[in-house]
């Protein structure tokens, strides 16, 4: 039963949908205690928000149905050096200024620096990618500029001749970009020659590229190469890197930012 000086359904379905528009989640017992009513009531409005397709419940919550669309391939990959990705973030995010131009790619660990911009105030962000568009889409403050192009099976991001020649017409200050592997010899690679090839374009439209990749990426390969570390400005990377990896990036001329975990 519904408890005194409750609010009226549809009047809570509507205050439900603006509050997701500001949070990425929330939780069943904090609705139930914010509007007097029992966890019942709100599973109920939550089923009408789902009928039409407004929100998607979650064990415990709920999230904006756009939003988990967005996010459904980042959800378990950004778990994976979580702290280290944050960290990387942490120390890319010095670089920002009023007024920047950004550019930021399909990876993870730009996703992270996006969640960082969110509060930012006078700048601009272009982006491949459909979950950095939705950290940002509330975000006053930053301009951005979603990429067209076509949306890679099981990953949401968009490649091909469309967001090639969009980014064609566009200029940046700064490009940070992920990579799935950095191998020895500095060659970066990714796992979709798709992407790789929006990552060369990317570099291109950019005044300066940061590599941001956890340590774990170091050494290893994949599919499709797009360039070598020692032709962008800086990789940053976390301090698990070992000597051995750190001293063969200098070598071959590579600069490398460490941030500590």
């Amino acid at each position: 039963m519904a408890k005194k000086n409750s609010v009226p359904a549809q009047a809570r379905q509507t205050t439900i949908r603006e509050l997701l528009a500001k949070q990425e989640s929330l939780k069943i017992s904090e609705l139930a205690c914010r509007f007097k009513v029992t966890e019942m009531t709100i599973h109920r409005d939550l089923a009408k928000l789902e009928q039409a397709n407004a929100v998607r419940k979650t064990h415990g919550g709920v999230v904006a149905a756009e939003r988990m669309i967005f996010e459904f391939d980042f959800a378990a990959r950004r778990k994976a050096n979580l702290k280290a990705k944050q960290a990387i973030a942490r120390e890319a995010i010095k670089l920002v200024r009023p007024g920047s131009r950004l550019i930021l790619d399909t990876g993870t660990t730009t996703l992270e620096l996006a969640y960082l911009l969110k509060g930012y105030q006078n700048i601009t962000v272009i982006t491949p990618s459909l979950a950095v568009a939705s950290v940002l889409q509330f975000s006053a403050g930053v301009q951005t500029i979603l990429l067209g192009g076509s949306i890679c099976e099981g990953s949401p991001d968009l490649t091909g001749a469309i967001t090639e020649a969009t980014l064609d017409t566009l200029a940046a200050d700064i490009a940070f970009q992920g990579a799935d592997g950095i191998g020895e010899d500095g060659m970066l690679y990714n796992a979709d020659t798709r992407i790789a090839r929006v990552d060369q374009k990317i570099r291109g439209r950019a005044k300066h590229t940061y590599i941001l990749s956890d340590s774990s990426k170091i050494g290893k390969t994949a599919l499709a190469g797009s360039g070598f570390v020692n032709e962008v400005d800086s990789l940053i990377t976390d301090s698990k890197i070992t000597q051995a990896q750190l001293a063969g990036l200098k070598k071959i001329g590579s600069k490398v930012i460490i941030c500590e975990i």
